[in-house]
């Protein structure tokens, strides 16, 4: 598999970089920019509403931060066959609800119909 560098979630890096884009364009406006209309002075508002902006850019960076990360598919059948408890198996059974809901359930009906096979 060829790596492009950006890693796979494109779309929360772009919003994380647009967020931070614009979050320190209004702040470095606000605070340098003399902006008065009919005598009010709106310099705050854009200094706090860049501040604003970079804080919601730390939600794209975590999602593109976690949404790189990889495990081995060794640790996850290691960990998914360890985990016998209650709370497991409603958390696989709504996991595996939610699959079939969204159309990604092709690949819990190959392993379900491997399964049944064997």
């Amino acid at each position: 598999m060829v790596s492009s560098g950006l890693g796979r979630c494109r779309l929360a890096l772009a919003f994380a970089v647009f967020m931070d884009a614009a979050g320190t364009g209004a702040l470095l406006t606000g605070i340098f920019a003399r902006l008065r209309l009919r005598g009010r002075d709106f310099g705050d508002l854009l200094i706090y509403s860049g501040a604003v902006l970079v804080f919601l850019s730390l939600l794209g960076w975590i999602m593109w931060y976690t949404g790189n990360i990889e495990i081995a598919p060794e640790d996850l059948t290691r960990d998914y066959h360890a985990k016998g408890g209650t709370l497991a198996r409603l958390a696989r059974k709504i996991s595996r609800t939610w699959s079939r809901r969204q159309g990604g359930g092709l690949a819990m009906r190959a392993v379900s119909s491997s399964r049944e096979a064997a």
